[in-house]
């Protein structure tokens, strides 16, 4: 029986693309992508030759069982987000779900996503943090704020360049103005940055910046304002 390969793609820089991941493409009778049109740039880059179908949220649940069909008929199949790994703030854990429910192997492989290098790099406590992704938009935003005011790990949120000066301001609001944090953007990219400080000034920044790019926002967890050798925590971009 063949199996289901989820295969993390780089979150900007091609040359972030393991060996594996490569072996994989260029062996997969099929390749899901969530837009073929980004995913080919990738393939075309590595000189892949693969039959590609779109597999996204829109249509996911429509595909599952002809998917699902097609690997046990014996087609390797690849699942490849945008940037970084499947499942992951992108599509992927309904055809998991659907592969293990009808004992179809399923396999992920290590590789990029971009919550790690800003985690790593913002210089708040890695050893214990919650990935929170995407706020929802409207309904349940302020509720999930809310849930997090006394959240000890360091927490992790995803943002487009159109929503992270509310955000910021949201989170200003619900965890304190003087809250530590690092917002970082187009990782791995040319002009890759990362600006470290306190919410309010973070906000403050991107009030007279314009944000460009796909955002990481990285916000201490309420435990690490207890530690006074802490306070002198420099913000710097």
């Amino acid at each position: 029986m063949s199996k289901l390969i989820l295969v993390p793609t780089p979150i900007g820089n091609l040359g972030d693309i393991t060996m594996r991941a490569l072996e994989v493409l260029r062996s997969a009778g099929l390749i899901l992508a969530e837009d073929t049109r980004t995913t080919r740039i990738l393939l075309d880059h590595y000189g892949i030759i693969a039959p590609l179908r779109s597999h996204h949220k829109f249509n996911e649940h429509r595909s599952l069982e002809a998917v699902c069909d097609g690997i046990e008929r014996g087609t390797l199949t690849a699942l490849v987000s945008d940037a970084g790994t499947p499942g992951i703030s992108d599509p992927g854990f309904l055809i998991v779900r659907r592969c293990l429910e009808r004992d179809i192997p399923v396999e992920a492989l290590p590789g990029p996503t971009a919550f790690v290098p800003a985690l790593v790099d913002s210089g708040l406590p890695s050893d214990r943090f919650c990935f929170e992704g995407f706020l929802p938009q409207k309904k349940g935003r302020q509720k999930r704020l809310a849930s997090l005011a006394e959240e000890e790990r360091t927490m992790i949120f995803y943002e487009s360049p159109f929503r992270v000066l509310k955000t910021l301001g949201q989170l200003a609001s619900v965890l304190g103005e003087d809250r530590k944090a690092s917002v970082s953007r187009e990782l791995t990219k040319k002009f890759e940055e990362t600006i470290r400080g306190t919410l309010r000034s973070l906000a403050t920044h991107f009030s007279t910046t314009q944000p460009r790019g796909e955002f990481v926002i990285v916000v201490a967890g309420n435990s690490f304002r207890d530690h006074p050798e802490e306070n002198d925590w420099q913000c710097e971009a």
